[in-house]
């Protein structure tokens, strides 16, 4: 690994087809025989510092249409919470049902999991059958994994009844110094950016491309206005950035005067601070409060001159979803694509199918989602939201710190990277780009 290291930051990238592939690497992973460690014990007290292990693996083989990558910084996702509090389900049952599919796949179905949705690094191998990519490609890579051997996934590969998330159903993820990915599932990296913030961007930046943006999503417009929360998050963050750069109106809902202060810097204009107005939408564990919900209306209604909101940018789930249903414009659309504070949603059904409102799942993101998403990054239309950066040996800390959402925007990790600030290729275009890129950084 110290040679591929080496070779990588003396930017020696057409060596890398010589060096020989290490038999094993250190990776982040979740061991099986711990997958009941948290049990009987409440979602707040599961501590993924407890259940997420450095240790050194064996590298996988690599498999026709594949590649292995020498990551140098990933960053974590709200699945690698999931992962180490083994909530809703433990995710080695995705692991041995993957193993099952086909002879190649066995390799998935290991006694740990090596997790991670996101990586920036260099191509180290290519599988057979791999024309587009090569040793020393600079690539970051999207999450999604397919098979494609089933009519429904070739309109969109989403449909594909064996998609899956790299990385969350399947092993061999970027919270490592190798990844084991698809081909299909590489991107060119940013030249503009470091390790770790061309790292940062991808699962949340797709996941929002498609939520937002796409025909599969709300097919946002100019002029719509959009309800987003956690506005200054991991996901919502880049959400903020389409809808301004759409030209939408989005109205930002955060937790904390420093997260309203991070999305008026993006550009939004109208904030809500939900601490500071104390909304409460549940009454008590099974009850909701539809007051709450019309003093949330009241105020987007203050914020936009009156008018309700075209779209809602909905993730937390069970805690908003009631509210969102209601807030939404008449004709309105509710878009999801996850459910943060719980999966089973209440709301009231009158104000959707009286309304004609139309509640629409999103899941990350088909290749041409993830390629145009990627695509405005390296435009430097969209910019990372990076705020703080972890060696690989704390990423407990760094997946506590999403967990219990104390984090902004997005929290990275440095794998094979010694240090930030790595790997840019095209330092003007940086500039130009400076203070939008580092705008998150120490909040």
């Amino acid at each position: 690994m110290n040679e591929i290291r080496d070779a990588i930051l003396a930017d020696e990238l057409d060596a890398l087809g010589g060096l020989a592939v290490p038999a094993s690497y250190r990776a982040v992973l979740v061991r099986k025989d711990e997958q009941n460690m948290f049990e009987g014990m409440s979602t707040k007290d599961k501590d993924p510092r407890k259940s997420l292990h450095v240790e050194e693996v064996a590298t996988p083989e690599l498999g026709p249409g594949e590649a292995i990558v020498a990551v140098m910084a990933s960053s974590v996702n709200y699945n690698t919470v999931w992962t180490s509090i083994f909530e809703p389900v433990s995710t080695f049952g995705f692991l041995e049902r993957y193993g099952r599919v086909s002879e190649l796949t066995k390799r998935h179905d290991l006694p740990y999991h090596v997790v991670g949705s996101d990586l920036a690094g260099v191509v180290l191998r290519v599988g057979p059958g791999v024309n587009k990519w090569k040793p020393g490609d600079e690539v970051v890579a999207h999450c999604l994994s397919v098979e494609l051997e089933d009519p429904a996934g070739h309109d969109d590969t989403m449909m594909d009844p064996e998609q899956r998330i790299w990385g969350f159903e399947t092993n061999f993820g970027g919270l490592a110094e190798l990844a084991l990915v698809k081909s299909n599932q590489l991107m060119p990296k940013p030249a503009h950016l470091s390790w770790e913030e061309a790292a940062a961007p991808g699962l949340v930046n797709s996941t929002a491309y498609r939520q937002l943006v796409s025909k599969n999503g709300a097919a946002m417009k100019q002029g719509d206005t959009v309800l987003i929360w956690g506005a200054s998050g991991g996901l919502g963050s880049y959400a903020t950035q389409m809808a301004l750069n759409g030209g939408a109106i989005p109205v930002c809902v955060v937790s904390s005067p420093e997260k309203a202060d991070i999305v008026r810097k993006m550009g939004a204009e109208l904030v809500i601070d939900r601490s500071a107005e104390g909304y409460r939408f549940w009454k008590d564990e099974n009850t909701q409060d539809p007051k709450e919900w019309q003093r949330l209306g009241k105020k987007i209604r203050e914020l936009t001159g009156g008018e309700d909101v075209d779209i809602v940018f909905e993730h937390p789930g069970r805690d908003t979803f009631g509210a969102s249903v209601y807030v939404a414009k008449k004709g309105g659309t509710i878009v999801t694509c996850a459910s943060t504070t719980g999966y089973m949603h209440s709301y009231d059904n009158r104000y959707l199918w009286m309304n004609l409102k139309r509640i629409v799942s999103s899941h990350f993101a088909n290749y041409k989602e993830a390629w145009e998403a990627n695509r405005l990054i390296d435009k430097g239309l969209i910019h990372p939201t990076l705020s703080k950066v972890y060696p690989m040996e704390e990423v407990g800390q760094a997946a506590c710190d999403v967990k219990g959402n104390l984090h902004q925007g997005k929290v990275g990790v440095l794998t094979l990277a010694p240090e930030e600030g790595l790997g840019v290729k095209d330092a003007e275009k940086r500039e130009k780009h400076l203070a939008a890129i580092n705008r998150f950084r120490g909040v």
